[in-house]
């Protein structure tokens, strides 16, 4: 039943032309029980096919234990119920504005700058990887039953690095793994990106926003033969921490939709849905203009990404419009839309009558302090996503001096003598204040997202240089680290000591509950809080933080039932913290 097949001029279909109508939805970012309806929305729109990429650093946590892999299995079962095709995008790195472009942190912390190349103990990573992964892929390719139809070499490796050892070294190993439907690439439509990250042989496909003519040119001077493809259609935009919201104008959106279509091309929305980024996987940007080497701009919790089907699942001005192009390429009449999922039924108050101190979280469900020569590394101290404890002495006596913290990244909460001296970056690495010995000083270092495109994707978290007085390093660093998932035992959480009164703009754990009546989506506000993260019943929203530009946090109603929930909020700065509630979903803006 090989029926799928990439021809000289076009895709084809048991021998006849076909379009690829693709959408990009990444099952990670959806609550499993809204895949289907999030699907729906898809085939509603007018697309036929559904992209998703895999990230392998949620997947496989330590090397060699993996953390339900087979949930990759479970979406492309839904996407074959849903009447989609499915095209798969195992990586090994995915950018995807996802924590260290999906490259886990012990392997980064390991080989460094040997990422993404032939490198030997890198490859060997990625073969044990490729060999789980891909057990989910392989039975339900096209020729099997089932609706892969295509498989992505890397991803947009052109804009990253040239070695062509290692992009063979990976279409062999798919090939060897079973993969056995039409491997294809993706880059930039620019000559250097896709001299460095095509493969002879391979399907290559191009990425841009608008002028699909003039990107499909570049790619035909690369490609004479071979369908025409734009993988990632880029129809809205990713936010940033203390940036503006992003959003591009339908209609516009609409007009470079329908040039690509005019050009005889296939397509893939990025994103059709974007989702969320639940449990701080939120990656980060390097800024500083083409060479992504300048200042951390880390990614917010939503990922709405201003595309056609919105965080809630709801269509926008652009999904009607798209829409309406998509409706003249399709074979039939398009699908009436799903019925929208149930939303909260009213304003509920959260009740927060518990607090513990960070240092009492640490103890509880962080590792222990040690003592190091220099400071440690998050990759060093086996921390993906969280924070850090870092506590030192400056010796004394001596005069007030400078304090500063070379290598920085990325945000630290500093103490002297257990009073709030500041909070130090990259950009203002130094405390306004100079610091007299004897002193003892703790630094609560936070990482707001591993960087996941350019250059400097996989550098390390942390206090990565070390502490200075005046031009002098401190030594003898105690530091103990408190992982995210840390909290995924509720138990653990309830057990971590904590007192009867909610201390209010103070740093810390803060528990409590909110009585639902009709569950349903929702959003939490925090309006009066600073930064950290949320769990409900157990379930990590995300980051919150006053920087902006998102100001709420989007809570599934799967995560919710009727009666009480309990919220954690783990407030890391503890500026003003006030009030917290659910709402229901806000009214359709666009």
């Amino acid at each position: 039943m090989n029926g799928f097949r990439v021809g000289e001029d076009d895709f084809e279909l048991d021998g006849r032309p076909v379009r690829l109508l693709s959408g990009a939805l990444h099952y990670f970012r959806v609550h499993e029980e809204q895949w289907g309806h999030r699907l729906a929305m898809l085939r509603a729109m007018g697309l036929n096919c559904v992209e998703t990429y895999v990230p392998w650093n949620l997947h496989e946590p330590h090397p060699g234990e993996f953390s339900d892999v087979e949930a990759l299995g479970r979406f492309l079962d839904a996407a074959r119920d849903a009447g989609l095709w499915a095209i798969v995008r195992p990586g090994p790195y995915i950018c995807a504005e996802w924590e260290n472009g999906g490259l886990p942190h012990w392997l980064t912390g390991a080989v460094g700058a040997r990422a993404r190349t032939r490198d030997a103990e890198y490859l060997g990573h990625v073969d044990r990887w490729f060999g789980r992964v891909l057990g989910e892929v392989v039975p339900r390719q096209h020729d099997r039953g089932g609706p892969v139809i295509m498989v992505q070499v890397e991803n947009e490796y052109g804009s990253y690095g040239s070695d062509q050892v290692y992009l063979r070294h990976l279409t062999e190993l798919l090939r060897a793994e079973g993969v056995s439907v039409p491997l294809f690439t993706s880059d930039g439509p620019e000559d250097h990106m896709l001299t460095g990250g095509s493969v002879p042989g391979v399907l290559a496909t191009v990425n841009f926003g608008s002028q699909a003519r003039a990107g499909f040119e570049t790619l035909r001077r690369h490609r004479a033969k071979g369908p025409l493809m734009c993988m990632e259609f880029w129809c809205g935009w990713f936010d940033h921490w203390g940036a503006e919201h992003v959003v591009r104008d339908a209609a516009d959106a609409a007009d470079a939709l329908r040039e690509i279509l005019r050009c005889g091309a296939s397509v893939n929305l990025y994103m059709a849905h974007g989702g969320t980024n639940f449990a701080g996987w939120a990656g980060a940007n390097r800024g500083g203009g083409a060479l992504h080497d300048g200042v951390l701009e880390p990614d917010v919790t939503s990922y709405d990404y201003d595309a056609p089907i919105d965080e809630f699942g709801r269509p926008t001005e652009k999904f009607w419009r798209f829409r309406e192009v998509l409706a003249a390429y399709a074979e039939a009449p398009l699908p009436e839309l799903p019925a929208p999922p149930p939303s909260l039924g009213e304003h509920a108050p959260v009740g927060l009558t518990e607090w513990a101190p960070l240092s009492a979280v640490m103890e509880s469900l962080g590792g222990p302090l040690t003592e190091y020569a220099v400071p440690p590394t998050f990759e060093e101290l086996d921390v993906d996503r969280g924070l850090v404890r870092y506590a030192l002495t400056v010796p004394g006596p001596r005069r007030p001096y400078p304090l500063s913290v070379r290598g920085l990244r990325d945000r630290a909460v500093v103490y002297v003598d257990g009073v709030r001296a500041g909070v130090l970056t990259e950009e203002e690495p130094a405390l306004a204040e100079p610091v007299a010995g004897h002193a003892r000083v703790e630094l609560w270092v936070e990482s707001l997202g591993r960087v996941n495109y350019g250059p400097r994707t996989g550098e390390a978290k942390g206090i990565t240089g070390g502490v200075l007085h005046e031009r002098q390093y401190l030594h003898g660093v105690e530091a103990g680290g408190l992982r995210l998932d840390a909290f995924s035992s509720a138990e653990a959480v309830r057990g971590v000591p904590a007192s009867g009164e909610a201390a209010s703009g103070r740093p810390g754990l803060y528990r409590g509950t909110v009585e639902v009546g009709g569950p349903g989506d929702a959003t939490l506000e925090l309006p009066s809080w600073t930064r950290g993260f949320v769990w409900v019943n157990g379930f990590n929203v995300g980051r919150y933080w006053s920087a902006g530009p998102q100001t709420s946090l989007f809570v599934p109603g799967p995560v919710l039932r009727e009666g009480a929930n309990e919220v954690w909020v783990l407030e890391l700065e503890g500026a003003g913290a006030g009030a917290v509630s659910l709402s229901p979903v806000p009214p359709e803006s666009r």
